[in-house]
């Protein structure tokens, strides 16, 4: 019997939901949506897409995790802006609460559940054992930061790299301590300048997303070293801040940047409003569209990827009807195929892309 194909996912809050939503995520999604159904605090409760279980029913082969803390100068300042989940008053605080995420996914190495890649030679042997036998290998994880408020300052970049950091985005929503995040204008500061330097020396690569149309222009221009884009839709078809124009796009892809697509409806729909617009609207085929864009673009399958963000503060109320849980990302393979794709096109989207980029970024092996 063929081997599935492999699923690479560039962006996953995993850390953040066991801890701040105290979900378990050894636990089989029925069981996670259950114990949930009852809770109020947040619309997604007991629309659960993600949990361990479900991500290797998905086949998938490795995760981007993030850990995520905020301690920007709007988070501080504008309590209506403030979320207790994600929000902290001074960097400090920001450092402990990340490194407590960090520490699950240690945990969850420990058990053997996943398996942190900080090497390239760790990355080759886990694909190695994956299609030896993916029902009983673990999941990869590469470690990303969601937002750099918790580097308490550049030259702390360092020892986040030594904990196995090896992509992270400037900042988040709003304006962080590096740059201006989603819904400003704001440009990169002085620090930012300082730590994208210090990336570009460590090695850890600069994923894009979240970054103000400014503070993109100003990274690209400065930063030398990998850039990617893990969960970042195409504007041109869904318009709105929070989208790659056209020229962004055509930019990463010169620099030989992945861009993986996302599955949230309101970046998948024009004019989607949270709390309003039914999740009827819009299905699977959005996403195909998105991809498809991108491929457009290149000219090629060779930038277009997968950052699903399914556990990124919604649950199946807010993704295309046909996606009711994390395994249904692979009804996009028959789309692509309908469309055209070959297996060598549809093999990159999944995982090769994704496989070939962190190969590049991860260094070969331990000092």
């Amino acid at each position: 019997m063929p081997r599935p194909r492999p699923f690479v996912d560039a962006h996953l809050d995993l850390a953040w939901n066991a801890l701040y939503f105290g979900r378990d995520l050894l636990q089989p999604l029925e069981e996670v949506r259950a114990a949930e159904a009852h809770m109020t605090d947040v619309p997604w409760r007991g629309r659960a897409m993600v949990c361990l279980p479900e991500m290797r029913r998905a086949h998938m082969l490795f995760c981007v995790a993030t850990v995520i803390a905020r301690a920007g100068p709007n988070h501080k300042r504008q309590a209506t802006q403030s979320r207790h989940d994600l929000d902290y008053p001074f960097p400090a605080a920001a450092y402990a609460h990340a490194q407590g995420q960090l520490s699950y996914y240690r945990w969850l190495d420990e058990q053997g559940t996943v398996r942190i890649l900080r090497f390239a030679r760790d990355l080759d042997q886990h694909v190695t054992r994956w299609k030896q036998c993916p029902e009983e290998a673990p999941i990869g994880m590469i470690l990303s930061m969601e937002g750099c408020d918790p580097i308490i300052d550049p030259s702390h970049a360092a020892a986040w790299y030594r904990d196995g950091l090896r992509a992270a985005g400037l900042t988040h929503y709003g304006y962080g301590r590096y740059a201006g995040g989603s819904g400003t204008d704001g440009p990169l500061t002085p620090e930012g300048v300082r730590l994208l330097a210090e990336f570009e020396r460590l090695g850890i690569a600069l994923d894009v997303t979240h970054l103000s149309d400014r503070s993109m222009e100003q990274a690209l221009d400065l930063f030398g070293g990998p850039t990617l884009a893990s969960h970042h839709n195409c504007r041109a078809l869904v318009p709105g801040f929070r989208q790659l124009a056209d020229q962004q796009i055509r930019r990463l892809i010169a620099r030989n940047a992945v861009i993986g697509v996302a599955m949230d409806a309101w970046m998948l729909y024009p004019g989607w409003q949270h709390g309003v617009t039914s999740n009827c609207v819009v299905g699977l085929e959005a996403a195909a569209d998105q991809i498809d864009h991108l491929c457009q673009l290149a000219g090629n399958a060779d930038h277009a990827a997968l950052g699903t963000d399914l556990d990124g503060g919604f649950g199946n109320e807010q993704t295309p009807f046909d996606l009711r849980r994390m395994r249904d990302v692979r009804k996009l393979i028959g789309m692509l195929e309908a469309r055209g794709y070959t297996p060598r096109d549809v093999d990159a989207i999944f995982f090769g892309n994704w496989l070939r980029f962190f190969r590049s970024v991860l260094p070969p092996a331990p000092p």
